[in-house]
């Protein structure tokens, strides 16, 4: 079949086989909840419970304050027991409101809900916002923003990110073939928005059942079509999906509706039906457990605020000592020291390895290969970006345009110095990011 992509990118060992023919197993948490006040970029939700409150299933615990933010739910039934600074998978520490779990799981009234055909645009991006709805492939941008654009008369597309171009992880996949009608079903809400739009299912052609799974489905949606990549990493990224999936392309400074497309993931568009046709909050996500240390890797349904120690044990914990742990997988994921951290909003994955690969690599000077220039998926000079870093050229690192680097993990990867790309370069990001938050 005919593929899309775009220009450099690697291969990587994809690791899939683990988990992607496993059924998602959900599993209720035993121990304590702790729900982070800011899973999602914004501003920190703010609480609205005390200690010592017993709240229900789906009850509104954190209210969002102002527009870029996102309120959040209880995912279970219980009484609160503390508010205060936990700490997250990241290392960094976040204000939490923890919840003892009374094993009940009792649940607010249900709202009484319209037909989502009958709703006003206005009325479904209130009810998204409402339910908390973040970006769950990793980013965690409010939803309702992004379904909010200044010209919604010059959106073309809504795209559905079903490529899960990262390797080890296959959460979304196991969407695809266990519940693709959630899917589609997101996706055309979203695209319901937008009188001009299309809307496109971008799957990665590692995926033939589930790209059979979703052309039955949307074979009588003339809105509607999926659309083939080229597996191939960060085919997933948004501005290579929208570049493989339109033509068009964007840079740092602009959003994909500049380029007239919206992107939401797969996750996230079965979140948005739910939160529209259910009135039902964002209070629960598919997480991988996986990696060659697992005992019995898989996918989760996960209530938002259980902990990843509760999902390895269930998971048989560790066949073999890991040497490393990572959140989300191994390309754009970070190491983690303790598994005693909750579930969030955008946690999509804990992978976890008997080999450290990269500690193990000595870097050496560079030979000048251009390897990572051809990999670069923004047609960088990752090394020239890397030296600007090293020897404190700021100037320089601006000038080769190092604020469009998206942190892929390719030039690193594909370096045969084994040079730390990569980490220079968002170092150095992070960095002018935060003196132009100042300025």
């Amino acid at each position: 079949m005919a593929t899309s992509t775009f220009r450099g990118g690697v291969h990587p060992y994809e690791g899939k086989e683990l988990t992607m023919d496993k059924p998602i197993r959900t599993v209720l948490p035993k121990g304590d909840l702790v729900y982070p006040v800011s899973q999602h970029i914004g501003a920190p939700a703010e609480p609205i419970v005390a200690v010592g409150d017993r709240v229900l299933t789906g009850q509104k615990i954190a209210e969002a304050k102002g527009f870029v933010s996102s309120p959040i739910y209880a995912t279970v039934s219980g009484t609160v027991k503390a508010i205060e600074p936990r700490r997250l998978a990241t290392g960094g520490m976040c204000n939490s409101i923890i919840v003892e779990n009374d094993g009940l799981y009792e649940e607010v009234a249900k709202p009484e809900i319209r037909p989502w055909k009958d709703m006003t645009s206005e009325e479904i991006i209130a009810a998204v916002k409402e339910a908390g709805v973040v970006g769950m492939g990793g980013a965690g941008f409010p939803t309702h923003v992004k379904l909010s654009p200044k010209e919604p008369d010059k959106i073309e597309y809504v795209i559905a990110n079903c490529s899960e171009c990262e390797p080890y992880l296959t959460s979304d996949y196991r969407r695809m073939i266990e519940e693709p009608e959630l899917v589609v079903g997101g996706l055309k809400i979203a695209v319901s928005l937008f009188p001009k739009a299309r809307g496109i299912l971008a799957v990665e052609n590692n995926k033939p059942q589930a790209i059979e799974k979703l052309r039955e489905l949307v074979k009588d949606e003339p809105g509607l079509e999926v659309k083939v990549l080229q597996t191939k990493y960060p085919q997933g990224a948004e501005r290579m999906l929208i570049y493989a999936c339109t033509g068009r392309e964007i840079n740092s400074s602009m959003l994909p509706a500049d380029a007239g497309c919206i992107v939401d993931n797969t996750d996230t568009l079965c979140a948005i039906y739910r939160a529209v046709t259910e009135g039902r909050p964002l209070m629960e996500r598919i997480v991988t457990i996986t990696g060659d240390a697992v005992s019995d890797p898989c996918n989760y349904k996960v209530r938002i605020g259980t902990n990843y120690k509760e999902l390895l044990e269930d998971a048989g914990g560790f066949k073999t000592e890991p040497a490393k742990i990572i959140s989300g997988g191994p390309m754009m994921g970070f190491a983690v020291w303790d598994t005693d951290v909750p579930t969030t909003k955008t946690a999509s994955a804990l992978t976890c390895l008997t080999k450290d690969a990269v500690s193990a690599m000595e870097p050496s000077a560079c030979i000048n290969c251009g390897r990572c220039v051809s990999a670069c998926p923004e047609h960088l000079i990752p090394k020239n970006l890397a030296d600007a870093v090293t020897n404190g050229q700021t100037e320089r690192f601006l000038a080769e345009y190092g604020m469009e680097c998206c942190e892929c993990g390719c030039c690193s990867y594909i370096c045969p110095a084994h040079r730390h790309l990569t980490q220079l370069i968002k170092g150095m990001r992070k960095i002018q990011l935060a003196q132009r938050k100042k300025k």
